[in-house]
């Protein structure tokens, strides 16, 4: 039997993870097939998507898969909220799900690489809801063309929506608009809901907690490195694990030189 390709198997766990997301996303909202024609018809979807979501959420019901994106310290970043909700306050919650195989919450090292994600989803949130994001913030990182005219199906959506739109642009410019008069406040709390892979059982929360001065300057030192303008820095101790996986280990002076036994440190 031909041994596994590591890439095959990593494309079939993200299928797996991304089937998992949509019937989640399912569970709380209706899918509407729309043709798109060009990049700028794709953006559009996302940005009608974001204006939906707001209202349900101005209503008081769960969202999932909310997009968010910014422009943070010049790097513009995306993704998507795996869920926004208000608790039993009426206070609310930004959570993320994460699937495990072991019936145990993870090490703190993963549990701090699993806050950073949840922290800047909140970052990038907070600045959408508060009028921070300009249309140029999203046509001049992605190459778009605020002028390019919508496809017939995104147009119809956009109008059955109540969107007065012809054009990529004035949609943008209606969403952010629309972002900045909600009446839905940040986020109280950010919670890291842990579950198993294989049965769904739940295993446990995380809360986590935000502090922006502290993220920013966390966030600044990553992208040092992203944009080259530091060396690469060896990971800390608990993350030693990761060094099993790496393309670079058998060459790594400084694992050779500060971490000769990394190789001893199972996965968590």
């Amino acid at each position: 039997m031909s041994p596994v390709c590591p890439v095959h198997k990593a494309m079939e766990m993200r299928s797996r993870v991304q089937a998992g997301v949509r019937r989640r996303a399912l569970e709380v909202h209706e899918e509407v097939p729309i043709l798109v024609l060009s990049r700028e018809d794709d953006e559009a979807v996302r940005a009608l998507n974001v204006m939906q979501k707001i209202v349900t959420l101005e209503t008081g019901m769960c969202v999932r898969e909310f997009p968010v994106f910014g422009v943070l310290e010049g790097v513009f970043v995306m993704g998507f909220i795996d869920e926004l909700s208000y608790d039993e306050r009426g206070q609310l919650v930004l959570s993320e799900l994460k699937t495990r195989r072991q019936m145990s919450i993870p090490r703190p090292a993963q549990i701090k690489r699993d806050g950073l994600q949840v922290r800047l989803y909140m970052l990038l949130f907070n600045g959408m809801i508060s009028g921070s994001v300009s249309k140029s913030d999203i046509t001049d990182h992605l190459g778009l063309q605020a002028g390019r005219a919508l496809g017939t199906d995104v147009l119809n959506h956009a109008r059955a929506m109540g969107v007065q739109a012809d054009t990529f642009g004035t949609l943008l410019e209606v969403m952010l608009r629309r972002l900045a008069l909600s009446n839905v406040r940040p986020p109280a709390h950010l919670r890291l809901q842990y579950c198993h892979q294989g049965s769904g059982d739940p295993i446990g929360t995380e809360d986590v907690p935000f502090e922006e001065p502290a993220l920013r300057a966390e966030l600044q030192g990553y992208l040092a490195y992203w944009t080259g303008n530091r060396e690469a820095r060896g990971v800390d101790i608990e993350d030693a694990w990761k060094c099993q996986s790496c393309h670079y280990q058998a060459s790594c002076e400084w694992k050779k030189n500060n971490f000769p036994t990394a190789h001893s440190h199972e996965k968590p």
